[in-house]
């Protein structure tokens, strides 16, 4: 397979600036695209070259496959980056990728339609020996059956959307009393949300713990892992801080959990990177949740622990080329991600506007990863996220003692944003004990 040479960027924000990076340091050129509400954004000038590919709103830009296409043929792109979110894990855009003779830094349709279906995915994972929480069968047909499968499952259960995302589609039914309202509440919710309202059961784990495995697989039949993660600090099931490795996990644990993750990629014959998202309870027992095929917004704790540049090693997997072996990867130290978002810091409402100031922080083992800067303005059309802050230490109290620091010294003005909330969570003394769970910020409001 020829080397990729120039790389057209199907995305937005700090993940094209993350890119743009790694495309300059291999000697490939990039294309970045950009809608209307994004015509200021600072990466456009780092990019080779720009095209604006339609209006703000995302369904006529960002989501439009032609007018993504029909760039990277104009500017003689032979492969496109998807980054996360929007056309990343679109299986249509895979296949119109692959007809124009344009390589798709991902895998293959066939990878995605077995994993991209919850309820699908869930089969496939145990066909190749991966532990799945008890639940129904495949998707739910109606809900006289779908009550019996949870008196067989037992309650409390979750009822969750096949194509589900998001927390949406998503509902805890704690008896039988209230099922019938939740499940369709779900369903309906679903329906709405992805155009498909399929329900499929679990078992709720109680104060789980959300454990996610970085891997990468090439066309060769390798398979490597990059570590764990521990994303268990979500509000309404979005992740707010990662941090790697897991500290929860005993040595054996870990060491089964990484060792499960690399044989479910083999049996999958996965190129490219992806993540397998565990539920793990009090006991060190873990259950598959779901597999993304595509790069998490969580990466960079990965990056931070290992040395790996893991948007390199997608490019040069697209490219054919052979990952390093695991006994080559060293791990070391800790690893800590803040989410910062254009968003109230107590009700987490979005709060778009003018950025008056804007000073990042840095240091030894800081970094940042936005494309945001002083009188930058935020558009109110996309998610809110408009920064990472990642910080690695020689352990986990030393990571949190520098991410105090670091945040401390950002400064951001002229809209809210979470930094505060996150300098909350360095003093949290539960947060510090690592005693919480996924359910820990919805218990404990303000």
């Amino acid at each position: 397979m020829k080397d990729i040479k120039k790389i057209l960027i199907a995305n937005r924000g700090e993940i094209v600036q993350r890119a743009i990076r790694t495309i300059k340091e291999m000697g490939k050129k990039s294309v970045a695209v950009y809608s209307t509400g994004d015509k200021e954004a600072s990466y456009l000038k780092q990019a080779d070259e720009a095209v604006c590919i339609g209006p703000a709103k995302p369904s006529e830009s960002y989501l439009n496959i032609p007018a993504i296409i029909a760039a990277a043929e104009m500017t003689g792109c032979d492969a496109i980056f998807p980054g996360y979110g929007f056309l990343s894990e679109n299986q249509d855009f895979v296949e119109v990728c692959k007809l124009h003779n344009i390589k798709f830094i991902g895998p293959s349709v066939e990878v995605m339609e077995k994993m991209s279906d919850k309820a699908k995915a869930k089969e496939e994972m145990v066909k190749a020996g991966v532990p799945v929480v008890p639940g129904s069968k495949g998707c739910v047909t109606c809900i006289k059956e779908a009550k019996k499968i949870a008196k067989e499952i037992g309650y409390p259960i979750m009822a969750k959307a096949a194509a589900g995302g998001g927390g949406r589609g998503l509902r805890l039914i704690e008896d039988e009393e209230h099922f019938e309202q939740l499940y369709n509440a779900a369903s309906t919710e679903a329906l709405n949300a992805f155009g498909d309202g399929s329900m499929y059961l679990e078992r709720f784990i109680n104060k789980p713990r959300h454990i996610e495995v970085q891997v990468l697989g090439d066309s060769f039949g390798n398979a490597i892992h990059v570590g764990e993660r521990d994303c268990s600090l979500q509000r309404r099931h979005q992740k707010v801080l990662e941090e790697s490795p897991a500290v929860i996990l005993d040595e054996d644990t870990r060491n089964k959990l990484l060792d499960i993750a690399v044989k479910a990629t083999k049996y999958l014959k996965y190129e490219g990177a992806g993540t397998f998202e565990f539920l793990a309870d009090d006991k060190q027992n873990f259950y598959f949740m779901e597999m993304n095929t595509r790069l998490q917004v969580e990466h960079p704790v990965s990056e931070m622990t290992s040395g790996l540049d893991i948007v390199e090693w997608m490019i040069r997997i697209a490219q054919g080329d052979k990952l390093p072996s695991q006994e080559s990867i060293k791990r070391r130290g800790h690893s800590i991600e803040c989410r910062i978002t254009a968003e109230d810091p107590v009700t987490f409402l979005p709060c778009p506007g003018k950025v008056t100031q804007w000073m990042v922080p840095g240091g030894r083992n800081t970094r940042v990863d936005s494309h945001i800067y002083t009188n930058y303005v935020v558009p109110p059309y996309y998610d809110s996220m408009i920064a990472k802050l990642i910080v690695w230490g020689r352990d986990r109290t030393k990571a949190i003692s520098i991410m105090k620091r670091a945040l401390e010294e950002f400064e951001a003005e002229g809209i809210k944003t979470t930094i505060p909330f996150h300098r909350k969570m360095m003093d949290n003394v539960d947060f510090i004990n690592n005693n919480y769970d996924t359910n820990y910020l919805d218990n404990h409001k303000g």
